[in-house]
């Protein structure tokens, strides 16, 4: 894991950085999701599974959304570990609940080489999940993906940058800024 960056280079990243939405935008986009998913998922009683810790501010503004009955859990899994590029999967914490014959919605920050996820969904998959959905605030537009092809329910698509904000972490840090940035230079 890289050294944790001190007050002075996070300020900085954060002022140099490409303002790609605002919090207005994103919560625009949350409702939508919301109503995609209140439609789709109205009769299926889904176990929610936040990915930690990306997931957490959108499942916290998403779940209030929702007009269905369901149950939370999560789940914490990560190949990035506070650096700019992923390697191996590490497991950090699987769901307590059960997930045999349960429609599952996993819910996470960014669906960008789509690996994570797809673990993810294998993982529900081979504990019994009746069937999977996932809903990611932003999609990274890539040329290929070599994961999880598409989320069942996206916010909003970011460029081929490293982002942060609304969840999404630079180096750790900048996760809880409520809108969405790009880092300049990357």
């Amino acid at each position: 894991m890289n050294d944790k960056p001190n007050t002075e280079e996070i300020l900085s990243v954060l002022a140099k950085a490409d303002n790609l939405y605002t919090e207005q935008e994103i919560l625009v986009a949350i409702d939508k999701m919301a109503a995609d998913i209140n439609q789709k998922l109205a009769d299926k009683q889904p176990l929610c599974l936040p990915v930690m810790i990306g997931g957490l501010i959108l499942a916290g503004q998403l779940l209030t959304r929702l007009n269905l009955p369901l149950v939370i859990d999560y789940i914490h899994a990560s190949r990035y570990r506070g650096n700019t590029s992923g390697n191996e999967l590490h497991w950090i914490k699987q769901p307590t609940t059960s997930l045999k014959d349960e429609t599952i919605l996993i819910i996470d920050d960014i669906l960008d080489e789509g690996l994570t996820l797809q673990a993810i969904v294998k993982y529900c998959l081979n504990a019994g999940a009746k069937e999977i959905f996932t809903a990611v605030l932003v999609e990274k537009q890539l040329d290929s993906r070599p994961g999880l092809q598409q989320a069942d329910f996206t916010g909003l698509t970011v460029p081929n940058r490293y982002v942060f904000g609304y969840g999404m972490d630079y180096q750790e840090q900048l996760r809880y800024v409520p809108e969405i940035y790009a880092v300049h230079g990357l």
